[in-house]
């Protein structure tokens, strides 16, 4: 793997398309890689009691917010003790994006979690393309986003 320090995403060498995901949100909406096919997908790794989870949180709000038609974002909330405990602190962050409350079959679709936050990012075609363990910025992911959409342009 490369680790790109600009943007703090590692870049991940895989070949074709990355599993599917089947997740369903707090709310009980349905969410799956393929109905986002054309549009980069963000899916956060994180935990109510982690001070870098906490940190990253109005970026990925401000990420949400500004580019629908193209991004989603979606926050698996881990390590917790109630679920209405997330729901809670979702809503008092006032949380614009889908939270799904994770489980061992959750990360199994996705991939590891050795540490929170932790964040996988795919792009339009439906492949992982970068991840990162630790608390990144909306600029990261932009930055990250416009690159790759550029490259793809040539």
């Amino acid at each position: 793997m490369l680790k790109n320090t600009i943007l703090g995403l590692c870049l991940l060498a895989l070949t074709g398309t990355a599993l599917a995901f089947d997740l369903v949100d707090s709310k009980g909406h349905k969410h799956s890689l393929a109905q986002y096919k054309g549009k980069w997908v963000l899916v956060n790794f994180w935990a109510t009691w982690c001070p870098p989870c906490r940190m990253e949180i109005p970026d990925l709000i401000a990420l949400a917010r500004s580019n629908p038609k193209n991004l989603v974002v979606l926050g698996v909330a881990m390590d917790y003790q109630d679920p209405k405990e997330v729901i809670r602190f979702a809503e008092s962050k006032a949380i614009n994006y889908p939270i799904i409350l994770g489980d061992d079959k959750v990360v199994s679709q996705i991939g590891e979690v050795n540490g929170l936050p932790t964040t996988y990012l795919y792009n339009p075609q439906g492949k992982m393309v970068a991840y990162n363990v630790g608390p990144l910025t909306r600029e990261a992911v932009e930055t990250y986003m416009a690159e790759k959409n550029k490259s793809a342009n040539k």
